[in-house]
Formats: structure tokens, C-alpha cells, sequence
């Protein structure tokens, strides 16, 4: 295998990262969406960490290892249109993931506050802070730029 060839098995890797992260956060968001106690709240929170480093890694690996790739592989170059659409679709979709998540973590923050308090059972405000639909659109839309982005990748306009 070439150095290429390494890089982007790299940045694909990356990339199911990402995906794989998107899609936990789904099942997070849905979950949190029928949440109205701290415990499951804070559970939740904890599965969400685990998609937040996932997504650390898949925007930082797909970043790095894709401007290698276009800068090594002949043929492709930075500032070919379909990759500048990406980058800059990735910098757009990564503040509304940001966005999403700041939302995302008002639950389980209040979680945290209600446990301190010794309050258990079931709390409106909570229930209300899971079902943001700030976050939800946020996430919907960093979805769907990440769908852009994989056919973007996948189809290269303009190639």
C-alpha cells in the first residue's frame, strides 16, 4: 500500500467516526426526548460523551487526512470547487453540531442540579429542556450537511 492509499483508509475512518457519532447523538436526542428524571438524563449524558470524542476524532481526522489527500493525490488540489464546498460545509456543519450540543447539555446540567437538590422524580422543566427543538433542528441540519458532504466526497462536482 502506498502512503495514499494509507491516508485515506485514515480519513474513511475518520469519516465512520463521524457518521457513527451522528447517528448516537440521534439516539440520544429521541431517547432524551421521553426523558423526565435526572438519572436517565445524566445517562444519557454519559452515551453522549463517548459521541463527542468520536466526533473530535472524525472532523479532525476527515479535515487533516482529506487536505493531505487533495494535496498529495494527482489530479485533486485544495482549491478544486468540490473541496472548498467541503471544508467549508464541514466548518458550517461543526458550529451547528457545537450549537447542538451546548443545547443538548442544558439537560443534563439541570440533571445535576435537581440530584443536588434531592429531587428524583419527574421534573417538567427537564422533560422541556430534552425536547428542545433549537437542538433538534441543529442536529437535523448537521445531519444533512454531512450527508452533502459524504456525496460531495463520493461524487466530486466538477471533478
Amino acid at each position: 500500500m502506498s502512503l495514499d492509499d494509507w491516508i485515506l483508509a485514515l480519513h474513511l475512518i475518520a469519516a465512520a467516526a463521524l457518521i457513527g457519532a451522528l447517528t448516537l447523538f440521534w439516539i440520544v436526542v429521541v431517547a432524551l426526548r421521553s426523558t423526565d428524571t435526572p438519572e436517565p438524563a445524566l445517562g444519557l449524558n454519559r452515551v453522549a460523551t463517548v459521541g463527542t470524542v468520536a466526533i473530535a476524532v472524525g472532523t479532525a481526522g476527515t479535515l487533516v487526512f482529506g487536505i493531505w489527500l487533495a494535496i498529495s493525490v494527482d489530479g485533486y488540489e485544495v482549491w478544486d470547487g468540490w473541496v472548498i464546498a467541503a471544508i467549508v460545509m464541514w466548518l458550517i456543519a461543526g458550529a451547528w453540531g457545537q450549537r447542538s450540543g451546548t443545547e443538548f447539555a442544558k439537560p443534563a446540567e439541570r440533571a445535576r442540579e435537581l440530584i443536588a437538590a434531592g429531587q428524583t422524580g419527574p421534573s417538567a422543566e427537564l422533560a422541556a429542556l430534552g425536547r428542545t427543538s433549537t437542538g433538534l433542528v441543529l442536529h437535523a441540519a448537521t445531519t444533512l450537511l454531512a450527508l452533502l458532504i459524504l456525496i460531495d466526497m463520493i461524487w466530486k462536482p466538477g471533478a
